[in-house]
Formats: structure tokens, C-alpha cells, sequence
């Protein structure tokens, strides 16, 4: 920007000066011409010239003043210019830092980005008609660097200054990261989301993050009704995002965790009914992203606890439901194995229930192998100290 500036002033003194000089030479050669006519006319002609070569004169002399005036403004320009460079860098690195335009704009009120602009001086004829080939030059080249210096700054104004964030992908990065984390930290996510429910309750993306929000605090709750109060606002949520999209994994995924959750806190009949509709939704979540081990692993826990259930609770939901739960302790061998062979090592629980799937079938010395590896995993997550205390248990008993 101010190396565009310093071109236009320069043009336009080279354009002062040129017409300087063109108006003194012109008024030699019309004082010359004037001088030749006296000499040569009668005493009635001369009284004639010397009136033409006044009025001549003091057109001249007209024009010398107006161009010494412009001259003179444009040596006030080039020293306000002079003053601004010392602001020049900070100009150049606030404009790189991606500055708000306002702060930028602020900047631009200094005598550094203030383009010369034409002035029309009183007084003085237009001087497109009769004007030397030169003076057009000059004149027109200091339009052209204006033109230029004008087009520059528009640019940087149209430019955006930084891109637009996307506030809902935001959100979502740390709704993720959160439950990613060990400790109280992860509950912290259900309050980060519910912050902005009232912008985002639409978006199917969020709503199934939120019901895994609502699992995550249910886990660190202490109280019996604060935990049965988040897995019912859990489940509630997980409807709405597989109402709006009913081909997400992760919604049907989640709705399937906070039914099994909401098993602890109801009736023998409910328990029944949620069970249900946590096998359903585990198969779809497995339809639709079958390279998921969490699925795997929860459809494995469910086939183990129905394969473990008394002949009267099977009676119990046969006479509810028409037809009683089906599962088998090698259902939920297949189930675990299928998620350790999609993540090995996926988590000390998978081995627990791997091994006690062995046991049941007899096969101690391959339950013995899953306890070796569960302990050599280390504990991190609060379900590892679970699976620890089972794991003590299981041990003992083989």
C-alpha cells in the first residue's frame, strides 16, 4: 500500500514540474511573438499588442500560481506520508495476525493509507481542452496510480480476514475429546452440551452425543435417583437423534447402553422390555458399522446375561412377551472374540467375560490364558476397576 502511494506522489510532482516548465516556455514564446508585432505594426496596432501581451501575461501568471499551490500541497502530503512510515511495520504485522477489520480500519484513518485525490482548484480553467501532449501524459499516469493504489485497498477490504468457525463441529471435537478422558473430567461433557441444546437440538450429530453424555455422568453419579434420572434423560435423547437419522451407528449404539442402564432401576416386566430393545439396536448398530467392537462386546454381554438367567425368569418373560430371550454362552464367546479380533487388546473386560465364557464351557485351561492377559492390562478407566474385582473372583475360583 505505501509503495502504491509513493508512486502516485512521485507522478504527480513529475506532473507539476512538467507543467512548470511547459508554462514558462510558453510564456517566453509568447512574450518573443508579442515583441516581433510591436516592432512591425503602426503606432495603432501597438497600442493593441501591448494590451494582448498583458492580458497573456497574467493568464500565465494565473497558471504559475496554481500550479506552485499544488506543488506545495502535494510537498504536505509527501511529509505527512514521511511522519506514517515509522507505522509501517506494525501496519504490515497487524494485517498478517489477521486483525478484526475495525482494528484495521482504525489504522487506515493515519495519513499512511490516505490515497491523493484530484483537487479541482478554483478559479483555474479545465485544462482538457488545449493541453500539451505531455501534460495529458503526466496527468494520465497519475490517475493510473491512483487507480491502482484504489483497486489495492479494495482488495484487502473484500479479503476475510480469518475463516468462519463452525461452532457445532466445535462443540463436538470437545464433547469427544471429554470422553475420552479418565476421571471426573469425563462428566464434565454433559454440562459443555447442554449449554448449547437450545441451538443445536436439531442435529442428530449432537443429540447422540449427548445421550452418551448422559451415560458418562450416570457412571460417575453416587445418588440412586441422580442415576436413574440420567439414564431416562439419556434414553429420551437417544429417540430423538434416531428419529432424525435412523441410519446413525452411534445413535442406535448409545439408545442401546441407556436401556440397558435404565434395567437396574425398573421393574422385572421393563427389564424384560429394555432387554429387548437393547439386542434390536445392537444389531442395527452392528448392520450399520459392523467394524465396531463396542458393539460386539455389549451384544456379548447381553448374550451372557440372558444365558444365565433362572428357568423362572424365562417363564416370566415368556408369559410377558409370548417368547422368552434366546442366548447361549457360546453366543457371547463368538461376540467377545469378534471384538478382540477387530481391536486386540480392546479392554480388560472383553477378557474377563472371554474367560468366564471358557470356564462354562469347561475349557479352564483357555480361562486361564484370558485371566493372564486381563492382568497383565493395566488399570486405567473406572471399568477396569471392575473388572479387576471380577477378575480377583474368577481367578480364585478356577
Amino acid at each position: 500500500m505505501a509503495q502504491a502511494d509513493s508512486r502516485a506522489v512521485a507522478l504527480g510532482v513529475l506532473a507539476g514540474a512538467a507543467g512548470i516548465s511547459l508554462a514558462i516556455a510558453y510564456f517566453r514564446k509568447v512574450g518573443a511573438g508579442d515583441g516581433r508585432v510591436v516592432h512591425l505594426s503602426s503606432n495603432a496596432d501597438h497600442t493593441g499588442g501591448s494590451l494582448g501581451l498583458q492580458t497573456g501575461q497574467a493568464e500565465v501568471l494565473d497558471r504559475l500560481g496554481a500550479l506552485i499551490h499544488c506543488v506545495s500541497e502535494l510537498k504536505e502530503e509527501v511529509k505527512a506520508l514521511k511522519e506514517a512510515l515509522p507505522h509501517l511495520q506494525d501496519n504490515v504485522r497487524d494485517q498478517l495476525r489477521g486483525r478484526s477489520r475495525e482494528e484495521i480500519g482504525a489504522r487506515k484513518a493515519s495519513p499512511l493509507h490516505r490515497t491523493p485525490a484530484r483537487r479541482k482548484r478554483a478559479g483555474v480553467p479545465d485544462r482538457t481542452e488545449g493541453q500539451s501532449s505531455e501534460d495529458a501524459e503526466s496527468e494520465g499516469g497519475y490517475i493510473t496510480a491512483l487507480t491502482d493504489s484504489e483497486e489495492e485497498e479494495s482488495d484487502d477490504e473484500r479479503k476475510p480476514l480469518q475463516e468462519p468457525v463452525d461452532e457445532l463441529m466445535a462443540l463436538l471435537q470437545k464433547a469427544d475429546r471429554l470422553h475420552s478422558c479418565n476421571g471426573a473430567e469425563k462428566a464434565q461433557g454433559l454440562n459443555a452440551l447442554l449449554e448449547r441444546k437450545e441451538e443445536f437440538d436439531q442435529k442428530w450429530q449432537y443429540l447422540w452425543r449427548l445421550s452418551r453424555a448422559y451415560a458418562d455422568a450416570h457412571d460417575f453419579a453416587m445418588d440412586l435417583a441422580e442415576k436413574k434420572s440420567y439414564a431416562e434423560n439419556g434414553k429420551k435423547v437417544g429417540e430423538e437423534a434416531i428419529s432424525i437419522n435412523p441410519q446413525c451407528a452411534e445413535g442406535h449404539q448409545w439408545y442401546a447402553i441407556l436401556c440397558g442402564l435404565l434395567t437396574e432401576y425398573e421393574s422385572i416386566q421393563n427389564k424384560i422390555k429394555h432387554g429387548y430393545l437393547f439386542k434390536d439396536h445392537l444389531h442395527k448398530a452392528i448392520e450399520l458399522k459392523p467394524e465396531d467392537p463396542l458393539s460386539y462386546y455389549l451384544l456379548g454381554r447381553w448374550c451372557y446375561a440372558v444365558s444365565q438367567c433362572t428357568w423362572i425368569e424365562r417363564k416370566i418373560a415368556a408369559t410377558l412377551f409370548g417368547e422368552p430371550p434366546s442366548a447361549t454362552v457360546q453366543d457371547a464367546l463368538q461376540n467377545f472374540l469378534k471384538a478382540e479380533e477387530i481391536s486386540p487388546k480392546y479392554s480388560k473386560f472383553n477378557y474377563v467375560f472371554l474367560a468366564k465364557c471358557y470356564k462354562d464351557l469347561g475349557q479352564r485351561s483357555r480361562a486361564r490364558q484370558m485371566c493372564d492377559a486381563a492382568s497383565a492390562m493395566s488399570i486405567v478407566t473406572k471399568e477396569d476397576e471392575e473388572a479387576q474385582k471380577e477378575l480377583d473372583s474368577l481367578v480364585a475360583s478356577l
